[in-house]
């Protein structure tokens, strides 16, 4: 069985509450989620819908990040705030990539620290 996981990349940079940090990586899941094949959806489903949420310095890590899994075409989801409490309306705070292959996105994620 092929094991399957998404990836939800944080920017560090914001300094985002608890609170909102956790909605902006629910955020990302879901939206990445809806980009995703049905197939790859059950493979994920059905392997748990194994998750981890990761973080990044900047925003330029995310956009690198996006451009990577967009050639490997692996689903992306690219998250901005609608600013309301904490950040500027529009300011990008997520990415969610996949689900896919854990050992594509290990390939270019497997670097990355756990939030």
């Amino acid at each position: 069985m092929i094991d399957y996981k998404q990836c939800i990349i944080i920017r560090e940079d914001l300094k985002l509450s608890k609170g909102k940090l956790a909605t902006q990586a629910a955020h990302a899941a879901v939206s990445s989620v809806e980009k995703a094949s049905k197939s790859t959806i059950e493979n994920w489903k059905n392997g748990g819908q194994k998750k981890v949420v990761l973080k990044v310095p900047s925003l330029q890590d995310l956009y690198e990040l996006k451009e990577i899994a967009e050639k490997k075409e692996i689903p992306t989801a690219l998250i901005s705030d609608a600013g309301h409490t904490q950040i500027p309306a529009g300011t990008v705070t997520a990415l969610g990539i996949g689900p896919a292959k854990v050992e594509e996105l290990d390939s270019f994620t497997g670097n990355l620290k756990l939030v």
